[in-house]
């Protein structure tokens, strides 16, 4: 069975206070996006990458890979107008059947045994999302009043969440919704179950300034 890997890099530089897109930004002498591919190309199963980048930034990027000699194989597909249009334009890439593991390009620290493992269980039981649990105590914020909630109740939900080909094809056979925030809730509105796994705490998104000082502690380089 073929594996690939579908990476989604249409963030921008807004919440990171930069005029360059997040998934550009250096990270230990190397670019966000660069550590991401890498993570998926150094495992067991080196799944066909395909990068999905806005077409405003792709001659930046292709100008990234000359100056830090970076020779992954992938395949480049432009974005769309919603994460969801992305995705669904990297789908369109995918030809044969298998399993896909659709990643952010901004959480760079996902690591070789996740990656694995989200590719092993999603063969095993249609599809694979990882999870974590929150220590933080949670309040639900509705008309200017908040009230507590049941933090067991409540996970949060990473990538990569990996699927066989067959629901993702299905699934982004829909229209596009608001609801549709990442890949599982469009598998699950067209009928699937979700299966949760564990994910890992060090897999972080990054989205501020302090996420990337933190990332750059957890390389340890």
């Amino acid at each position: 069975m073929k594996h690939y890997a579908i990476i989604v890099a249409g963030g921008s530089g807004k919440r990171m206070q930069s005029n360059v897109c997040k998934q550009f930004l250096i990270l230990n002498h190397l670019p966000i996006l660069m550590h991401t591919i890498n993570a998926f190309y150094h495992t067991i199963y080196k799944p066909e990458i395909i990068l999905v980048l806005g077409t405003d930034s792709q001659d930046y990027w292709a100008d990234l890979c000359k100056e830090y000699n970076f020779e992954v194989p992938y395949q480049i597909i432009s974005g769309g107008e919603q994460r969801f249009h992305s995705v669904r334009n990297g789908l369109l890439a995918i030809k044969d059947e298998g399993i896909v593991a659709i990643h952010d390009a901004v959480r760079p620290l996902v690591s070789k045994q996740l990656i694995e493992r989200m590719y092993e269980q999603a063969a095993e039981n249609g599809n694979a999302v990882p999870y974590v649990k929150t220590s933080d105590s949670l309040r639900q914020i509705y008309n200017n009043t908040s009230k507590i909630v049941n933090r067991e109740q409540y996970v949060m939900i990473q990538t990569p969440q990996t699927f066989i080909t067959d629901q993702l094809r299905k699934a982004y056979q829909q229209n596009y919704k608001q609801i549709f925030t990442d890949d599982a809730s469009v598998v699950e509105s067209a009928g699937f179950k979700i299966n949760l796994v564990e994910g890992e705490r060090n897999n972080l998104k990054i989205t501020y300034p302090e996420d990337l000082r933190i990332a750059s502690f957890l390389l340890g380089n």
